[in-house]
C-alpha cells in the first residue's frame, strides 16, 4: 500500500472541473503534495454543489468533465507522480427523479428490480414528502396535474417541474382517459392506486417510509449490506481502482451503514491490499476505531479536537464562561443544554425513526409476552438514546462485540433510575442478541436500526444544535469536539498524539474540511479569546452599547438577545479578514454577503426562536438586520472600534495558525491541506467554506526557494508565510516518509520561566530525528526568555538543520530559547 505523505482536498463542482484541476497539478507538485483528494465525482443531481447526492454511481459526472475529463486529470496526475483518492458515498443516494433506480422504484413499487436497493419499509406505501402542503390543498390549488412525461411519454403526476411516474397497472389500457384526467376527485383516486403517496415535506419527520441521511429527505439510504447492491453501486469504483487510476478511497459516513465492519471487509477484499482506505468517523474522547476494521484510519476530526488542548488557555477558559454568563444574564449549563438538544432530536426531528424502533421492539414483546407496557418501553428506549455517549456501537447479526457490550452496560447503568428496569433489560437483550429464536429476526433489525440512529442523533443534537446554542467559545464548537466542559492541557495533547501513532498512524490529520464549522485560521484566532476573556467581554459590552439602537423588541423578547449578540461578535471576529480596513466599503459588502447566510443558518440550527421547519420571520429579520448594520459602511464608530480592538487577537491568531500548521505537518498521521488552506482561511460554515480559493494567487505567491521571512508583516497577513512553511515541511515529508510514518513521537521536557508557552516534541527513527518547538498562549506575553527544552540522549549531541531557513546548529543536551523568536517555529532536522 502506498501511504500518502500529504493530501490536498479539491471540491469539484461550483466551477471546479477535471480540466481546471489538471491545470493545478504543477502547483500541487511544487507544494509537495503526494495525493489529490477529490470530493465525490460521480453523477449527482443537477446543479449539485457537493456531489454527495449521487444519482448514478457508475457514471463520472458530465457536469465536471465526464470520463474524458477525468482521464485527462488522471494522466496529468500520473505524469506528476501524484496519486488520487476518491470520496465515495456508500450510505445513500439522491431520492430524486433524476436517479434512474429511484425513478424505477417509484414507477413499479415493490416489484421494481431496485426495490431492495434502498432501505424502504415496504409494509406501507413509499412516502414522497416533497409537496409544499398537504396533497388535497396542493391539488385544489391546481399545482398537480396528469400529463405525458417529457422524456418517457408515459402518464405522470406532475408537480411543477417534477414528474412522478404512474405505475403501469394504473393506466395501461386506458392511457388516453388518464391523460385527459382533470377532475380532482379522479386524480385523487389515481393517486391512491400508486405504490407511493405524495405528502407535505412536513410529514418527513414522523411518517417517512425510508431511511434518510440524517434529516435530509432528499437522500435515501442504500442497502450496501446486500451483495448485489454492493456490486452494482461499486462497479465503476472498483474498475478505477483495479486500473491503477485510483490509489485510495475515503468512505463517507461509515456509521450510517447497517454493518460497517462487513462493508469494510467486503470493500477491502474487492479493492485489494494496495488501496489506501480511510473513513469519515467521529471518535468521542477516548474512543478508538475497532481493531478489526481493515483500513488506515479516520479522516481526522479527532485531530482538531486534540489541537484545541495545545492552544486553549485552560487557566482562563472558566473566566470566559463566567464573562459570558455576566453579559448574557444566563447560567450556561452545557450538560442540561445537551440533554435538551437530544430530547428535541428524539421527540421531534427523528420521531419517525424512533417510532419504527419502538414498533420493532413492540413486536418482540408480544412474541415473548413481556410484562411491561408500551409506555414503559417508550421511556426506556428514549432515555437510552438520549444518554448514548458515542456515535454508535458495532453489533452484527451474530451479536455485539465486547467493547459494545461494555459501553451498553455503562449507559444502562446511567439511566437505570430513569426508566423501567424490565424495559431496559429487554432492550439490552435485543441489542445483545439474547432473545428467543422467535424474536431473533426482529432483534437483528432493531440492533441495526438502533445503531444507524444513534449517529444521526448525536450529530444533529451536538454539531447542529448544541454547537449553535452554546456560544461561549465558538472555536471549541467543532465537528468531533467533546461538547461538555473539560480540562485542556498540552500533556493531554501529547497523549493523544502518542495514541494516534499507536492506533492509526496512517489516518488523515485535518484542520479544515468542507464540513468544519469554521476555517482553521478563524479557529486559531478564536482560541486566543481564552487568553484574554476579560478583555473580550469588555469589548463585547462596548460593541453592544454602540449598536444598542438596532435591537428590536418583539413579543417573544429582544432580537437579537444578548447570547446571540455575543455569538455575532465572536463569529465576526473569526471571519474578519486580516487586512480588512473599516473604511473599505467594497470589502465590507463582500464580507456581509458571506456573513448574513451564516447568521441565518446559525439561528435556525440553534432551534430556539426559529427553525428550518418553522421560521420565525420577524425574529430572523430583526437579527439579520442587526448583523447587516454591523457591517454597514455608515456604522463607522463600531467598525473602527472593532477593527482596532481585534488587532491583538489577529496577531496572536496568526501565530496560532503557524503552530497548528507545523504540528499537523509533523505529528503522526497524513496531513490534509483543504483547498486554499495552505494560505489563510477565515471561512464560516458551509457553504462559505466550500468557496473556491484564488488558485492563481496561491500559485503566484509560492516560492519554495527562498526562506520564510518572519519579519515581513505582509507575508503574515497574505498567508504567504504559512504557505512557505507548508511547502518546506511537505517536501521534507516526501523525502523522509519513514520518519513521519514510523518515527517515535516523543514529548520534550520544557523548563523555565515561560515553559507553559511552548509545545515541543520530537519524531525519531533509526536514521533521523526531527525537533518541533512552537509557541502557544502568546497573547499577552510573547517571549521565551529563561526557558529551555531538554533533549534525551538519542536526540542530544547532534548536528541539526533548520528546515525553514537552512541554518545548521550543533546541539548538546538542551536548547535555550532566550534568543529564539516566539513567532518563528523551530523545525530542526538531523540525519
Amino acid at each position: 500500500m502506498s501511504i500518502p505523505t500529504a493530501t490536498y482536498r479539491i471540491q469539484f463542482r461550483n466551477g471546479m472541473t477535471f480540466d481546471r484541476a489538471a491545470a493545478l497539478v504543477p502547483y500541487l507538485q511544487q507544494l509537495g503534495i503526494s495525493h489529490l483528494y477529490a470530493s465525490p465525482i460521480f453523477t449527482a443531481t443537477r446543479d449539485s454543489t457537493h456531489g454527495y447526492d449521487v444519482t448514478d454511481a457508475n457514471e463520472i459526472d458530465p457536469a465536471i468533465g465526464g470520463r474524458a475529463g477525468f482521464d485527462r486529470l488522471s494522466a496529468a496526475l500520473k505524469q506528476a507522480e501524484i496519486g488520487l483518492i476518491l470520496d465515495i458515498v456508500p450510505n445513500h443516494m439522491a431520492a430524486s427523479l433524476e436517479n434512474a433506480w429511484w425513478h424505477d422504484v417509484i414507477e413499479h413499487g415493490e416489484a421494481s428490480a431496485y426495490a431492495r436497493y434502498f432501505d424502504i419499509d415496504w409494509s406501507r406505501k413509499l412516502t414522497l414528502p416533497f409537496l409544499g402542503d398537504d396533497f388535497d390543498r396542493v391539488l385544489a390549488n391546481g399545482d398537480l396535474s396528469i400529463k405525458a412525461g417529457s422524456t418517457s411519454g408515459k402518464p405522470v403526476l406532475a408537480y411543477f417541474d417534477s414528474e412522478y411516474p404512474l405505475t403501469p397497472a394504473s393506466w395501461q389500457g386506458r392511457e388516453s382517459d388518464v391523460l385527459a384526467m382533470r377532475d380532482p376527485a379522479a386524480i385523487t383516486a389515481l393517486h391512491a392506486q400508486q405504490p407511493w403517496q405524495l405528502t407535505s415535506w412536513r410529514t418527513a419527520r414522523s411518517q417517512l417510509s425510508y431511511r434518510r441521511f440524517f434529516e435530509i429527505t432528499g437522500l435515501v439510504g442504500v442497502r450496501v449490506e446486500d451483495e448485489a447492491v454492493f456490486a452494482d453501486t461499486h462497479r465503476l469504483i472498483l474498475e478505477l481502482v483495479h486500473a491503477g487510476v485510483v490509489d485510495g478511497l475515503r468512505v463517507d459516513h461509515v456509521d450510517g451503514l447497517a454493518d460497517p465492519l462487513g462493508y469494510l471487509q467486503q470493500l477491502r477484499q474487492a479493492v485489494g491490499d494496495a488501496c489506501y482506505i480511510t473513513v469519515e468517523k467521529i471518535l468521542a474522547e477516548g474512543e478508538q476505531l475497532p481493531d478489526e476494521w481493515p483500513i488506515s484510519g479516520t479522516t481526522g476530526y479527532e485531530f482538531i479536537a486534540a489541537l484545541s488542548h495545545a492552544l486553549i488557555d485552560d487557566s482562563q477558559i472558566d473566566m470566559l464562561h463566567l464573562t459570558y454568563e455576566a453579559v448574557t444574564g444566563q447560567r450556561n449549563d452545557v450538560r442540561a443544554g445537551l440533554r435538551a438538544a437530544r430530547e428535541l432530536m428524539v421527540d421531534r426531528n427523528f420521531a419517525g425513526e424512533f417510532a419504527r424502533l419502538l414498533a420493532i421492539a413492540g413486536n418482540v414483546t408480544q412474541q415473548e409476552h413481556r410484562n411491561f407496557g408500551e409506555a414503559e418501553l417508550h421511556v426506556a428506549l428514549r432515555e437510552l438514546l438520549i444518554a448514548f455517549p458515542v456515535y454508535r456501537t458495532y453489533g452484527q447479526a451474530a451479536g455485539m462485540p465486547l467493547a459494545g457490550e461494555e459501553l451498553l452496560l455503562q449507559v444502562l447503568e446511567e439511566v437505570k433510575h430513569s426508566a423501567s428496569p424490565a424495559a431496559l433489560s429487554f432492550i439490552q437483550a435485543l441489542l445483545l442478541g439474547a432473545v428467543t429464536e422467535q424474536g431473533e429476526h426482529d432483534a437483528a433489525e432493531f440492533r441495526a436500526r438502533f445503531q444507524q440512529l444513534t449517529g444521526p442523533l448525536m450529530a444533529k443534537s451536538v454539531e447542529d444544535t448544541l454547537f449553535f446554542r452554546n456560544n461561549v467559545a465558538l472555536a471549541i464548537n467543532e465537528v468531533g469536539a467533546e461538547p461538555l466542559p473539560h480540562a485542556f492541557s498540552v500533556a493531554h495533547f501529547h497523549e493523544e498524539m502518542q495514541t494516534r501513532l499507536a492506533h492509526q498512524p496512517d489516518a488523515i490529520s485535518t484542520t479544515s474540511t468542507h464540513d468544519t464549522k469554521r476555517g482553521e485560521d478563524a479557529r486559531a484566532r478564536l482560541y486566543t479569546l481564552s487568553e484574554a476573556p476579560a478583555l473580550w467581554a469588555e469589548n463585547v459590552t462596548r460593541w453592544r452599547q454602540l449598536n444598542q439602537s438596532h435591537i428590536v423588541t418583539l413579543d417573544d423578547g429582544d432580537a437579537p438577545e444578548p447570547a446571540v449578540e455575543w455569538m455575532l461578535y465572536q463569529a465576526l471576529a473569526g471571519v474578519w479578514p486580516a487586512t480588512m480596513h473599516a473604511t473599505d466599503s467594497a470589502a465590507l459588502e463582500a464580507l456581509c454577503e458571506r456573513f448574513i447566510p451564516f447568521v441565518e443558518k446559525a439561528l435556525r440550527e440553534a432551534k430556539l426562536r426559529t427553525d428550518w421547519a418553522d421560521n420565525n420571520e420577524a425574529y430572523e429579520e430583526a437579527v439579520l438586520s442587526y448583523a447587516r448594520q454591523l457591517l454597514s459602511p455608515q456604522n463607522t464608530a463600531f467598525l473602527e472600534d472593532f477593527g482596532h480592538a481585534l488587532q491583538p487577537f489577529i496577531r496572536a491568531g496568526l501565530v496560532n495558525s503557524l503552530t497548528q500548521t507545523v504540528i499537523k505537518l509533523a505529528a503522526p498521521g497524513v496531513p490534509d491541506i483543504y483547498q486554499g488552506c495552505e494560505a489563510l482561511d477565515f471561512s464560516l460554515v458551509d457553504p462559505d467554506n466550500r468557496r473556491e480559493p484564488d488558485f492563481a494567487r496561491l500559485a503566484e505567491q509560492l516560492d519554495i526557494h527562498s526562506a520564510p521571512d518572519f519579519s515581513q508583516q505582509q507575508d503574515w497577513l497574505s498567508g504567504r508565510l504559512k504557505q512557505q512553511i507548508v511547502a518546506r515541511l511537505l517536501h521534507l515529508r516526501r523525502d523522509r516518509p519513514a520518519l513521519f510514518r514510523f518515527g517515535d513521537y516523543q514529548p520534550l521536557s520544557v523548563a523555565g520561566e515561560h515553559a507553559d508557552k511552548v509545545i515541543a516534541f520530537a519524531r525519531q527513527d533509526s536514521e533521523s530525528a526531527l525537533l518541533i518547538i512552537v509557541p502557544r498562549l502568546i497573547f499577552t506575553d510573547a517571549q521565551w526568555t529563561h526557558t529551555t527544552v531538554a533533549l534525551n540522549e538519542s536526540l542530544a549531541h547532534r548536528q541539526y538543520r533548520n528546515v525553514l531557513n537552512g541554518e545548521t546548529y550543533a546541539i548538546a543536551e538542551s536548547i535555550a530559547l532566550d534568543n529564539v523568536s516566539y513567532s518563528a517555529p523551530l523545525v530542526l532536522f538531523s540525519s
